[in-house]
């Protein structure tokens, strides 16, 4: 019986490492977190590497669990996927809890409010809120909250792109009439880009968590410990500071 729990304990560890996370532990390993690096100040590149208030928030919880953080960059619906099999040990990337999403993955404690808002070109004078958008056409990142919005509540089937940088260059060649993202991002979107506005109107707020396999309950409240302690010291507003002050005006601006 021992030599037989011994190969079973052998082959479960052989299968663990070949998946890649979900046996992850507290004392050593890698932490592996699915992102996809176009959601500046979220996660974003700068030269050869991705960085970001997830990835900020990440590395403080690789070091509170003594395990080494290793980012999987991909696109946003090839994330969320990737933790839904458990490919991953969770994904950060600017995600929204949502009823449907809750049905297919765990999620973390909520750390971050933010507001959907729309991005139009400056010279456009039509679109001035939410009551405007019927008849427009509207691009949103795939598999978003602001995708799910068009599509559910306006009945709009929105013009859907894997990055915001993409659906910025075909606003401002009016192949679109607007975008609806995140306000954080929008703003790094229109900083880079000083032919694009906000609209003063505002969409809906929503909030962000990490999200884990389902099941996945001893990694999810470790890290909640980590994330409270983050949110009760201030550090994830300074790290949100550091983001929307110091990120490279380069950045890429593309999630939800």
């Amino acid at each position: 019986m021992k030599i037989k729990r011994l190969i079973a304990g052998v082959l479960a560890a052989a299968t663990c490492a070949a998946a890649m996370a979900g046996c992850s532990n507290s004392s050593g390993g890698k932490l592996i977190m699915a992102t996809e690096p176009g959601f500046a100040p979220y996660e974003y590149t700068s030269g050869n590497d991705v960085v970001g208030i997830d990835v900020d928030i990440a590395n403080e919880i690789a070091k509170e669990l003594g395990m080494e953080l290793e980012i999987q960059t991909m696109d946003f619906d090839g994330a969320l996927l990737a933790v839904q099999q458990g490919k991953v040990d969770f994904a950060a990337a600017g995600i929204s809890v949502t009823p449907e999403r809750q049905e297919v993955m765990d999620f973390s404690i909520e750390y971050a409010t933010s507001k959907q808002v729309i991005v139009v070109n400056k010279d456009n004078t039509t679109i001035t809120g939410p009551d405007d958008l019927k008849d427009k056409m509207i691009a949103v990142q795939m598999s978003t909250v602001a995708d799910f919005y068009v599509k559910d509540d306006l009945g709009i089937d929105p013009s859907r792109y894997t990055k915001y940088v993409q659906a910025a260059e075909d606003l401002k060649s009016n192949k679109v009439d607007c975008i609806i993202m995140d306000e954080l991002p929008a703003k790094e979107m229109v900083k880079a880009n000083d032919t694009l506005k906000i609209v003063e109107k505002e969409v809906f707020t929503d909030k962000y968590a990490l999200a884990f396999k389902k099941g996945n309950t001893e990694l999810e409240e470790k890290v909640n410990k980590v994330l409270q302690k983050l949110i009760d010291d201030g550090k994830i507003a300074e790290f949100t500071i550091n983001h929307t002050t110091g990120a490279d005006d380069s950045a890429e601006s593309n999630a939800d």
